[in-house]
């Protein structure tokens, strides 16, 4: 079973030179998508061992999942692991995600952190965004925003992901689900430091709304 970590990145040289040697202990097959970083993290993550696709520009989070999804078919993997840049996600988890691999696999981490040490913003963003998409989708969607997740090469093969943002993950559950592809969960723990966002709750909220109603055409 050949699975590749996925990792994309802005401005995480810092984090990921703690992350990915973590991550290397468990999968050393590592993609990491540089979204037009101005700092050293193309740098750090070559000489960490991993691949290294540098965008130009900023274009995105999800530009850069796009990016390396299309990559990680290409090499021939059956499924591909993406975990976050800033070290929330704890790399020890990773073997029970391999555990569960197949082609056909969408399994996604359920943080399992304190309410209190989580940033309240996400809080809400997580709950309301879980709530509607388990209604879309037709299953209990517990934590729909956890970049933690092994998708399966037939669920990538198959969904055709057109948005930039941090809306793509949204995305790619729904036309999963449109689909009938179900994910499972997996508890994890998440760790908080008062690492830096950059999300943006208004114009990512709105980017949401306009996916919920595009998705009623698909």
């Amino acid at each position: 079973m050949s699975v590749q970590a996925l990792i994309p990145a802005y401005n995480a040289g810092q984090s990921l030179s703690n992350l990915l040697p973590q991550v290397k202990k468990h999968l050393p097959n590592i993609l990491v998508v540089d979204d037009g970083s101005i700092d050293d993290t193309s740098v750090v993550a070559r000489e960490a061992g991993a691949t290294v696709i540098r965008l130009e520009r900023n274009r995105g989070k999800g530009n850069a999942l796009r990016t390396g999804f299309k990559a990680a078919l290409k090499s021939g993997c059956t499924a591909v692991l993406t975990l976050d840049a800033d070290g929330q996600h704890d790399p020890e988890k990773i073997p029970e995600f391999l555990k569960l691999a197949s082609p056909k696999a969408l399994i996604i981490g359920c943080r399992e952190a304190r309410l209190e040490k989580m940033p309240f913003p996400r809080i809400l963003s997580n709950q309301i965004t879980s709530s509607m998409l388990s209604m879309l989708t037709g299953s209990k969607l517990r934590d729909s925003q956890s970049g933690y997740r092994l998708i399966g090469r037939e669920i990538l093969t198959k969904v055709e992901l057109e948005t930039d943002h941090f809306e793509t993950e949204s995305e790619l559950l729904l036309k999963a689900a449109r689909l009938g592809y179900r994910p499972q969960f997996l508890p994890i723990p998440t760790r908080y430091d008062g690492e830096r966002s950059f999300m943006r709750p208004t114009m990512d909220t709105a980017r949401f709304i306009r996916l919920l109603w595009r998705s009623f055409w698909w």
